[in-house]
Formats: structure tokens, sequence, C-alpha cells
């Protein structure tokens, strides 16, 4: 009775778990990056007194929440969705960067795009504006 019990339990939360993802990585917004173009400045805060973190799931979403630095509540959070099921890169990726980097993923929230920057394997993210950049990627300015 109990294994059936257990075996009936484990398949829903493996049915779930797929419907839903499971974190793959987590990223924290580099300081000297803007903030992704779906969050609003909060009314009396500065770029200097936030944080963002980014969550890609096995799903493909991408999970984005703004934090005042040093709380534990996020402010905003927005979901997206990363075109294409990996990070691409450039055809001539800029040289001193590490082998395989940098990556980018193109993120559209709302209707709002904007291409995250991997320079390197480590747990932080940049957006980029860079005109070439955009244009390789195909992401209207």
């Amino acid at each position: 009775m109990l294994k059936h019990l257990f075996l009936k339990w484990s398949g829903v939360i493996a049915m779930v778990l797929c419907l839903t993802g499971c974190i793959e990585s987590s990223f924290e917004l580099a300081e000297e990056s803007r903030l992704p173009n779906w969050f609003d400045m909060p009314p009396g805060l500065t770029r200097d007194d936030l944080k963002v973190t980014l969550d890609y799931y096995t799903n493909g979403q991408a999970v984005f929440k703004l934090y005042e630095k040093n709380k534990l509540l996020s402010l905003q959070e927005a979901k997206g969705t990363s075109r294409g099921n990996k990070p691409i890169q450039l055809k001539n990726p800029p040289a001193g960067f590490p082998k395989h980097y940098p990556m980018y993923q193109v993120i559209t929230v709302g209707g709002k795009t904007d291409v995250i920057e991997h320079r390197k394997m480590e747990p932080i993210f940049y957006i980029t504006d860079d005109p070439e950049i955009l244009r390789e990627l195909e992401v209207a300015e």
C-alpha cells in the first residue's frame, strides 16, 4: 500500500516538474549593466539601490526578479521566453573572451526584447545594447 502511494505521488510530482520546469541556472545582473527594459525604475530608488536575478528553467522560461539590495522580497517579477533552445554565439566572437564565450540569449517579456550576454562561466549576466551584436542576432534597435 505504502509503495503504491509513493509511486503514485512520485508520478504526480514528476508531471508537475515537467510542466513547470526546474531551475537550470541562476545569475545576477552586473552592477554596471542597465536594468532589463521590461522593468521600471521604482520611485525613489536608483540603479545602485537595485539588483536583478535571472533564473533559466528547463522548460525554456527565463524568470527575472528585481530586488532592492539587501531585501528578500522582490519588487517586480517578469517571466519571458528565450529565442531558441540554447545560447547563441556570434559568428566572429570578439577577442579576449574564454572559449565558447560570450554567449547570448534573446529574451522577450511582454512584447519587449532584450539581449542577455554571458561573458564567461560565472553567475553574472549583462544586458547588451551593442548595435553590431543586435544586428547579428537580428534584434530590432
